[in-house]
């Protein structure tokens, strides 16, 4: 059985593809005051938290509208509308994205906001939040909305232009794809798929690893992305090679989830090492090392190890190895 209820891999939605090409959909939609329409600022929604229960705010269009009038015109960016479909109860929902201009020599995600125009500027009663944050705490629902949402205005963000012709491009079958204005080609949302996987040795201890510009006690599992012409299987032991100088033999696939930061597609494996001298590269990581499972209960319990939150699937895959839910001490994710 591979694991399931991953996170970010909870979406309900009927994405109801066959309707992006209607013209004048979201027109319609933003019309019509019984459509959700969700607000995303760069890597934040809008969430109402108690000690009870963390929950995703949607809205009716008009609210919407006038929000992003309020807050975000005259603020850098621009927003675009997607259609993300209709939930079991035939209700449409559509996202109004903020999106930033991206900084001159700067990478993808430090060009799109780090928060809200403002940090006053909010729906009444809410606040924003990301998904790193609230991802876990959300329903299956919510959670679909804004993994999907976060990831597409990623991609929005860093394709104005044409890859064919230098030409800029406009949105079009709302909000999935984009058209060169000149060239007329159309361009469709990308999706990196990279391996992830928690290593065991012939004793059944875990491989770890600490990425260099991690905190000193954070520690998790060996990941990588997948080359052109390369197997998933093949991408696992190249990167466990890579990183380590671990030599992996069987690899056994666990399950996937989303990762739009910006456009990963997290895919998690179990593999078996057949050798267990590490030699970590010095680039990808900068320490790792093998644990039992009393060794690493101890090291989170008492604060010395800290693993990733719970929304990614580098938690899941160490808990599916260690064969229960591991309970953080005093160590804080950061």
């Amino acid at each position: 059985m591979t694991l399931d209820h991953l996170a970010l891999a909870r979406s309900t939605l009927d994405r109801a593809a066959e309707r992006r090409t209607e013209p004048g959909l979201l027109d319609a939609l933003l019309a019509d005051p019984s459509t959700a329409t969700l607000l995303v600022d760069g890597d934040l929604a809008p969430v109402i938290a108690t000690s009870a229960v963390t929950r995703l705010v949607v809205t009716d269009p008009v609210t919407a509208l006038e929000f992003t009038h309020q807050a975000w015109d005259g603020a850098s960016g621009r927003v675009e509308r997607l259609y993300l479909g209709r939930d079991a109860g035939g209700r449409e929902h559509v996202v109004l994205a903020r999106l930033a201009p991206p900084v001159p020599g700067d990478g993808l995600p430090k060009g799109l906001p780090a928060g809200p125009a403002s940090p006053e500027h909010a729906l009444p009663g809410t606040r924003w939040a990301g998904l790193r944050e609230v991802g876990a705490l959300l329903d299956d629902t919510g959670a679909g909305l804004v993994t999907a949402s976060v990831a597409m205005a990623h991609w929005h963000a860093g394709h104005r232009f044409c890859s064919r012709c230098g030409a800029r491009t406009h949105a079009v079958q709302a909000g999935w794809a984009r058209e060169c204005s000149r060239c007329g080609a159309e361009h469709y949302p990308r999706t990196d798929g990279a391996v992830i996987m928690a290593i065991g040795d012939p004793d059944d201890r875990i491989l770890l690893g600490r990425q260099a510009r991690w905190p000193e006690k954070r520690y998790s599992c060996l990941a990588g992305f997948v080359e052109p012409g390369e197997s998933l299987e093949a991408a696992v032991r190249r990167e466990a090679w890579e990183e380590a100088r671990v030599l992996v033999g069987e690899v056994e696939y666990r399950g996937s989830q989303p990762w739009p930061f910006p456009a990963s597609l997290m895919l998690g494996f179990r593999a078996r090492a057949v050798s267990t001298d590490i030699t970590v590269d010095g680039e990808e990581l900068a320490s790792a090392r093998w644990w039992t499972r009393e060794e690493l209960a101890l090291d989170v319990a008492t604060g010395e190890v800290l693993l990733p939150p719970a929304v990614s699937i580098a938690r899941r895959l160490v808990e599916d190895w260690y064969g229960a839910v591991l309970r953080d001490g005093g160590g804080v994710w950061r």
